[in-house]
């Protein structure tokens, strides 16, 4: 007898497994963007040649790692329409302007000037380079702008009307657009992006002076990922503070799921390590700090917090992904801090590039941001449910009716192979730039041999022609 496949839950699945993929791309261009328009500038700042084979390095894995986000997103705008039509047909008048301002404002932006920003050296002046560069960069902010804000309506809905027919539609744009969680959504996963792409700059920088190669650039891609850690990592820590207690306002049910609180209570400890229990309602084999739970989420050690047990269990969310998942971010987010304080105290003992032991911990966390902003969306969507839009409309209300569980298994397994053989491809050509290093281009050979800090000093750097001499 053939198991009853359910559409509900394979079809939650499928888009799990492709956002998943694709919020990862995109994280990473978001940072990448903005570090490689710091490095340009600090070239024509400069002149120093070395900023210069860092951005040619890194520009080649931005181009891929774009290209993937890219093809990623279309196939999740696929499923709105297949898997998820009523959600679509309800808030399409609400939604549908957001991610097509995204769109307009932004993805457009973004690839007229990536032509230029990979194709336009020698073409085009030193200024309009760095301009394009810029304009790419500045394109990735808006497009995170305009996602975040469609998620975070979800999340905090608001400023719209429901009709007779169950349809949204939107009364005040403001509202829907600065929606209640929106600000700390965005300034969270920006930074989230940031500090991604610090590690994985400071990775490869140590990865390099472990393995003694470019030791001039490594030099500098873990100097500038240290500055970043030691200023941007404790930044997140209160960011994610202020997150949390606007997510305790207006999504306390998710609140007590992270904190795996099943029943309300005051003085309520932080529970470190645990392993929650939906059915005895109990998270055993816990490590706890008293009251800390309560310092934390109501600035009052003996402050109270509600309990899953003031809602319906209906109305709850998975405890035990969200618990783990929390924990799991909320660690990396501490090591990162821990790093770069032992990182900037090794820069002021003039020990931060011949610390071996140290390039190996940077080549550890490589990984880790995309681990962590993982993390935080399965706490942010799986703590939703059983919502698509919170409080309005419910997820097994928003799967297209006519759907099977079969063609979703099916197209599901379809997903996997196809992602795992052409994102395997790209995530192992990215891997192969890396072991391959900074090749020593011809240009490079002309910098160091007559320079271009003079060029760059008299401003010549509008001359489109000869732009390498």
């Amino acid at each position: 007898m053939m198991m009853e496949l359910d559409p509900i839950l394979l079809a939650r699945i499928q888009f799990a497994f492709t956002v998943s993929f694709h919020i990862i791309f995109p994280a990473f261009t978001i940072g990448l963007a903005s570090f490689l328009a710091v490095v340009e500038w600090r070239w024509l700042k400069t002149g120093d040649s070395n900023f210069y084979d860092i951005y040619k390095f890194w520009v080649k894995i931005f181009a891929v790692t774009f290209g993937m986000g890219v093809v990623s997103g279309v196939v999740m705008s696929y499923q709105f329409g297949t898997n998820w039509s009523i959600f679509s047909d309800r808030i399409a008048n609400v939604l549908g302007p957001l991610l097509g301002y995204e769109v307009l404002t932004a993805f457009f932006l973004e690839s007229s000037f990536l032509g230029i920003m990979l194709f336009g050296w020698g073409r085009v002046s030193y200024r309009m380079h760095f301009a394009s560069t810029c304009i790419v960069a500045l394109g990735t902010l808006i497009s995170a702008f305009w996602i975040l804000s469609a998620n975070s309506w979800m999340q905090t809905p608001q400023g719209f009307r429901i009709a007779e027919d169950g349809r949204l539609f939107p009364l005040n744009w403001i509202e829907i657009i600065f929606n209640p969680s929106f600000l700390y959504r965005l300034v969270h996963m920006i930074t989230a992006s940031y500090l991604t792409t610090a590690f994985v700059v400071g990775g490869v920088g140590g990865l390099y002076l472990w393995g003694k190669r470019h030791i001039p650039q490594a030099k500098i891609m873990l100097g500038m990922a240290t500055i970043m850690a030691i200023l941007v990592a404790p930044l997140q820590v209160v960011i994610g503070d202020m997150h949390g207690l606007n997510t305790l306002k207006h999504q306390p049910a998710k609140v007590a799921a992270m904190e795996g609180l099943y029943a309300t209570g005051s003085s309520v400890p932080l529970i470190l390590f645990g392993w929650p229990d939906d059915d005895l309602e109990t998270v055993s084999h816990r490590i706890e700090i008293p009251k800390l739970a309560s310092l934390i989420l109501t600035h009052d050690s003996n402050g109270e917090i509600k309990g899953l047990s003031e809602w319906p269990k209906e109305d709850r969310p998975p405890v035990l992904a969200v618990f783990l998942s929390f924990r799991i971010m909320v660690g990396i987010g501490l090591i990162m801090v821990f790093i770069g304080v032992i990182s900037t105290i090794q820069y002021f003992r003039n020990k931060l590039f011949e610390s071996t032991w140290l390039h190996c911990w940077w080549t550890l966390m490589i990984p880790s941001g995309f681990i962590a902003i993982l993390s935080g969306w399965f706490v942010t969507e799986i703590g939703r449910q059983p919502w698509t839009a919170y409080g309005i409309i419910r997820t097994a209300e928003s799967v297209s009716p006519a759907i099977l569980g079969p063609q979703v298994a099916w197209s599901l397994l379809a997903f996997v192979i196809m992602y795992s053989f052409v994102f395997g491809a790209g995530i192992y050509y990215v891997i192969k730039l890396i072991k391959k290093g900074l090749p020593v281009t011809q240009e490079t050979e002309q910098f160091y041999k007559h320079g271009i800090g003079a060029a760059v000093t008299e401003g010549n750097i509008n001359n489109g022609d000869n732009n390498y001499v």
